[in-house]
C-alpha cells in the first residue's frame, strides 16, 4: 500500500507541476503592464531626485534661485521686487540652442515692477550635481512694461550653445526694480 500511495502522490506531483508549467494566457498582458509600471517609477524617481537636487541648490544659493528643467517644478526667492515664483516652461529647440519660457509671479498679488535680471544656464556635474561653470552662458534681460499692471510676468529666453537634453539648470539672480527716470525739460539758450 505505501508503494501505491508513493505512486500516487509522485503521479499527483507530476500533475501540479505540469500544470504550472502551462503558460497562463494573461502572462504577456502581465509582463506588458510590469515593464510600464517600472517606466513609470523611473520616470518619478527621476523627477523625486531632481526636484530633491533643486532645493538641495536654493537652500545653498544666497544669490538667486536655480530651476533644473529635469525637476518640472517652480522655485521661490525673495527679492528687491518682491516673494517671487518663478518657472521654466516650454523648452523647445532652436538652431543655437533652446527657447523656452520664464514665468515670474509676485506671490503678493502686488503688480510686478519693470525689472532687470541675470540668468545663467548650463550643465550640471554628473557626480556632485552642481553647475558646470566652465561652460556657463549668461545674459541680462529687462522685462516689458504692460498696459495693466500684473503680478506675472512671462519672458521669452534664447539659451544659446546648448541643448534640450544638456541643459542641467538655470539660475536668476540680480533682479533689481528699473527706477524710471523723468524726462528733462532742456533749454536752448
Amino acid at each position: 500500500m505505501t508503494r501505491h500511495f508513493r505512486t500516487a502522490l509522485a503521479v499527483s506531483a507530476l500533475l501540479t507541476l505540469a500544470g504550472c508549467a502551462e503558460q497562463n494566457p494573461q502572462l504577456p498582458e502581465l509582463k506588458t503592464e510590469v515593464g510600464q509600471l517600472n517606466q513609470k517609477l523611473q520616470r518619478l524617481t527621476d523627477l523625486a531626485s531632481a526636484l530633491e537636487q533643486q532645493t538641495t541648490l536654493n537652500r545653498q544659493s544666497n544669490n538667486g534661485l536655480y530651476i533644473l528643467p529635469a525637476a518640472k517644478s517652480p522655485a521661490t526667492l525673495k527679492s528687491n521686487i518682491g516673494d517671487l515664483n518663478v518657472s521654466l516652461t516650454n523648452l523647445m529647440p532652436e538652431a543655437m540652442g533652446v527657447q523656452a519660457v520664464l514665468h515670474i509671479k509676485n506671490i503678493s498679488g502686488q503688480p510686478l515692477p519693470i525689472f532687470t535680471a541675470s540668468l545663467d544656464w548650463g550643465q550640471l556635474d554628473p557626480v556632485t550635481g552642481k553647475p558646470l561653470t566652465v561652460d556657463m552662458q549668461t545674459q541680462t534681460f529687462t522685462s516689458t512694461s504692460t498696459l495693466l499692471p500684473s503680478a506675472e510676468q512671462t519672458i521669452d529666453v534664447r539659451l544659446r550653445n546648448v541643448s534640450v537634453e544638456t541643459l542641467g539648470f538655470i539660475h536668476l539672480h540680480h533682479i533689481e526694480a528699473v527706477t524710471e527716470t523723468a524726462p528733462q525739460n532742456v533749454t536752448q539758450p
